[in-house]
């Protein structure tokens, strides 16, 4: 069989494999909602490695993502899953897909061409991990509160957002490019590496303070994969 057949069939086994567990797990063990639908956002945004593990064509590498743009508005509108979505839940879910899709389709080559999908995979890491340990350490120990557009953060949420998104986008941006994932990547070097991870936490920082309305899930990945890519 086609290994992007394959990569197909094992991502959409993955994303409702993941969907029912944690439902599943949640009920059982009385978690709130944005317990859950943070692990949803963590696993997730977790699988564009394997996307890049099981796809050796990025044409279909985005479908996943792309097909869970609508399957995610689906769930999101009738609310099909109660670990995702409540009655006052944002479609932030549906944001997350359009970003990945879009960020895949800019920076992923897989034709020979210089690859920048390290760009997209930082930015989304600075999502997934940043936007969701924010939430959890704002939640559970945030005291110091700041309002934006109508919106209330917490400065520990805020600076734990900026602690991780540094440490995931410079991560990323170390050991991806070159590796197996993504063999034809422009490779750079430590000192730059960590260099661009600072202003891009920064704006990932930033553009989750001030997105309303669940928009974050736009405007920090897209944000943050531009800063990246001015300054490379």
């Amino acid at each position: 069989m086609n290994e992007n057949i394959i990569g197909l069939i094992v991502s959409y086994v993955y994303a409702f494999g993941l969907l029912g567990a944690i439902e599943f797990i949640g009920k059982k063990l009385g978690w709130p909602i944005w317990i859950t639908r943070k692990l949803t956002h963590i696993g997730a945004g977790m699988w564009v490695w394997g996307i890049l593990y099981f796809f050796d064509n990025w044409e279909y590498g985005i479908i996943p993502f792309a097909t869970f743009i609508v399957l995610n508005y689906v769930f999101y509108r009738f609310k099909i899953f109660k670990a995702m979505d409540e009655e006052k839940s944002t479609p932030g879910t549906v944001y997350f897909a359009i970003s990945i899709t879009l960020l895949f389709l800019v920076f992923w080559e897989t034709d020979g061409r210089p690859d920048y999908v390290f760009i997209a995979v930082a930015a989304i890491m600075a999502m997934t991990w940043g936007d969701a340990m924010a939430s959890l350490i704002g939640k559970s120990f945030g005291k110091k509160t700041y309002t934006v557009f109508g919106h209330t953060r917490t400065w520990e949420g805020s600076l734990t957002m900026f602690a991780v998104g540094y440490l995931v986008i410079g991560l990323t941006m170390q050991y991806l490019p070159g590796s197996e994932l993504s063999p034809l990547s422009i490779v750079i070097t430590s000192h730059s590496v960590w260099f661009i991870a600072l202003p891009a936490a920064i704006t990932a920082t930033l553009a989750e303070a001030v997105a309303p309305a669940g928009t974050d899930n736009l405007t920090v990945p897209l944000l943050t994969a531009l800063v990246i890519w001015l300054f490379i």
